[in-house]
């Protein structure tokens, strides 16, 4: 079993409130989930209304898979949102 893990920062330069910030994130994380089903939550700057960073976790058998569905869920969001920095890992057990 494989553990595929990013950590994402997004910017929300349009969010004029935390609220404006609470409506990309639930639709960030709804629409990943619905495509991808994996596992999303925003895991830091929950007070900073224009910076917003997520934790994405995927379960696969192997490692090349674990790689590709991280790999295809950076390449999506990226395309509906600007990002500003990701880190990613792998964690086999």
């Amino acid at each position: 079993m494989v553990v595929g893990m990013m950590k994402i920062a997004l910017w929300a330069g349009h969010a004029r409130s935390l609220k404006d910030k609470r409506q990309v994130v639930r639709s960030v994380k709804d629409r990943v989930k619905a495509k991808f089903n994996a596992s999303v939550a925003e895991v830091e700057d929950q007070d900073l209304w224009q910076r917003i960073t997520l934790g994405v976790t995927v379960v696969a058998a192997d490692a090349a898979h674990a790689d590709s569905q991280i790999q295809s869920i950076l390449s999506f969001i990226t395309s509906i949102a600007d990002v500003a920095e990701v880190s990613t890992e792998l964690v086999s057990r």
